[in-house]
């Protein structure tokens, strides 16, 4: 679901994972047209670590 966010909204994405100041930041970035499709990458990339933080967090908690 955060994938879609992230492609359509890419500024909600860094208020789902808790990151509001790169969260405004990102929007500023989105209201221009070309700032989009950085935008959205950036978006994307933020996704994909704030999971891999999660694995990792899950994985050092357990042992």
């Amino acid at each position: 679901m955060r994938l879609l966010i992230a492609l359509i909204f890419p500024w909600l994405t860094f208020f789902t994972i808790g990151r509001p100041i790169a969260g405004i930041i990102c929007l500023i970035l989105q209201i221009t047209l070309i700032g989009w499709l950085p935008a959205t990458i950036w978006a994307v990339y933020a996704l994909s670590q704030f999971k891999t933080d999660q694995k990792i967090a899950e994985a050092t908690r357990r042992y």
